[in-house]
């Protein structure tokens, strides 16, 4: 297990679920995007950011690549909080390092 992967036996069932629609999207770039957001702050989520990251996480994968990734912008009715702290961690220079590897 990667350091800032949660102990998933401390979880709840909710959480669990939660984490392994994060780490298995369906694309290894949504994997990557969405399950290195979810994975060190899931233990510490709020219910109502747990709401808000499930609203997310519903959306089609192609779409959250697309957002994530900076290819389109994020439409309007998709723009909430959660969104913004996905993108933020998604362009964040060291992560962006550690996914790229050494040059």
């Amino acid at each position: 297990m990667q350091a800032n992967n949660p102990d998933l036996s401390r979880l709840d069932a909710r959480r669990r679920r939660i984490y392994y629609r994060a780490m298995h999207r369906g694309t290894h770039e949504t994997d990557v995007l969405i399950g290195g957001f979810v994975a060190p702050r899931l233990e510490g989520m709020s219910e109502a950011e747990l709401d808000a990251l499930e609203e997310v996480m519903d959306l089609p994968d192609a779409d959250l690549a697309d957002w994530l990734s900076g290819r389109r912008p994020i439409p309007a009715e998709v723009d909430t909080p959660m969104m913004r702290a996905i993108l933020a961690d998604a362009n964040d220079p060291e992560r962006l390092a550690a996914i790229r590897g050494p040059k």
